[in-house]
């Protein structure tokens, strides 16, 4: 294994993935603290914060960061979820100075400026009203509200407008100081680097006193819902949502193989019964989501309103009939689908790096290409149903319906189905 995991003094951790045919590179900070870190008052302001590091950070103005980055033929950008907010600059070779610098004041010293708060609380304003008139984008969210109602993780990533509107300047940068702990950081970097130089690069960048650490985010649990909305649409947008296992479980493989099996490419059972053999759904798949504590394995379904129903109860149909077993072949494909997945992002500096920083915030240490190849060997078929038989013992599930009225009644056919 090429990567090595490094923790310095500070509390800081370091990962370099040196990829020596390479002409580029990938850095990413990534921090371990995202929306599920929020109180209700504060929903959103994760989100906030990514963007607003970008509108001026150390010495450099929102135009001068661009500039400098794109002068070294980089790219630079973030993204906020949950549990973590990434930054991440990719490069030509021999431009890992300026990234490590530009990162380090992107998470350690925006500026926060109040003018440039203002006019970014208006392009969120605009990101929340688009996320919400997309019924692909609503229905996620209607369904993830349901999953973990009253929680963190039941709340928008973009948070509400009267929430983002409450953060000023002081705010949002003590809510940066808890979040963005040292302790909370690990940098990451993939490709064309040199490890000794990025050793030296980060600790300059990256001393200096270091904060308190924010508390950690509750427990979560599942929470069983529906949630219906009515437009007037030509198509349905369904969720189904079971609960599942979170990243740390036992189970974790087990979970993506059996979402892999039931909906995850054109062979999966979804895929084959639902869009090719009935037509009810123009587009239809499975996933896994696992947390740090909690998961879920939910379905997406896109169908005329009046298939909606139909479709959810042949989805209960195929998770049941998966639960009591996989076909001949079925685990080996799905086998090869997972690693083929895992092993094609490993081709990006990005996602190498980005891979790493995900192991070391949630085990503190890195994992090989061949410890993951037979983590998703060893599942065996008694795993599967296990897991299925675990699904169908919870009795529960969230669910979202969007579209015509002749479609609402698509979550409670799910239940039905599954539970009686």
């Amino acid at each position: 294994m090429s990567a090595k995991l490094h923790r310095l003094a500070s509390g800081l951790r370091v990962v370099c993935d040196p990829l020596p045919d390479f002409q580029t590179f990938a850095l990413s900070v990534v921090v371990g603290r995202g929306a599920r870190s929020e109180t209700p008052a504060q929903s959103g302001w994760a989100h906030l914060l990514e963007h607003m590091a970008f509108k001026g950070a150390g010495a450099r103005s929102a135009r001068e960061l661009a500039e400098a980055v794109e002068a070294e033929g980089g790219q630079i950008n973030a993204a906020t979820g949950y549990e973590r907010t990434s930054f991440q600059i990719r490069a030509l070779k021999g431009g890992l100075p300026l990234a490590v610098e530009i990162l380090a004041d992107l998470v350690l010293r925006p500026t926060l400026d109040p003018e440039e708060l203002e006019r970014e609380k208006s392009v969120i304003a605009q990101e929340i009203a688009d996320a919400a008139d997309a019924p692909d984008d609503k229905v996620f969210e209607l369904a993830q509200a349901q999953a973990f109602a009253g929680q963190a993780l039941g709340r928008s990533i973009l948070g509400r407008t009267r929430t983002v509107n409450a953060a000023d300047g002081r705010a949002l940068g003590a809510f940066r100081t808890a979040q963005y702990a040292v302790q909370n950081l690990v940098v990451s970097a993939a490709g064309a680097v040199d490890e000794d130089q990025l050793l030296v690069l980060v600790e300059q960048a990256f001393a200096g006193p270091t904060g308190p650490v924010g508390p950690k985010p509750e427990s979560a649990w599942f929470t069983a819902g529906a949630a219906t909305l009515a437009r007037r649409l030509e198509q349905a947008h369904t969720v189904l949502l079971l609960p599942g296992v979170g990243a740390r479980d036992e189970s974790y493989f087990v979970q993506r193989l059996f979402a892999e099996a039931l909906g995850g490419g054109m062979s999966s059972r979804l895929f084959q019964e639902a869009r090719e053999k009935l037509g009810l759904a123009y587009t239809i798949d499975a996933y896994a989501e696992g947390y740090e504590d909690v998961g879920v394995l939910g379905i997406y379904a896109g169908s005329a309103g009046a298939d909606a129903s139909r479709t959810a109860e042949v989805c209960a149909a195929q998770l049941v009939a998966l639960a009591e077993g996989a076909q001949d072949g079925e685990l080996a494909r799905s086998k090869a689908q997972l690693k083929a997945h895992l092993f094609m992002a490993r081709e990006s500096p990005l996602s190498r790096a980005e891979q790493a920083a995900g192991q070391t915030l949630l085990f503190d240490r890195l994992f090989t290409p061949s410890q993951m190849a037979e983590a998703i060997d060893a599942v065996s078929a008694g795993d599967v149903r296990a897991y299925g038989r675990r699904l169908l013992d919870a009795g529960c599930a969230a669910s979202a319906v969007l579209g015509p009225k002749s479609a609402l009644d698509a979550g409670e056919a799910f239940r039905r189905s599954l539970f009686g």
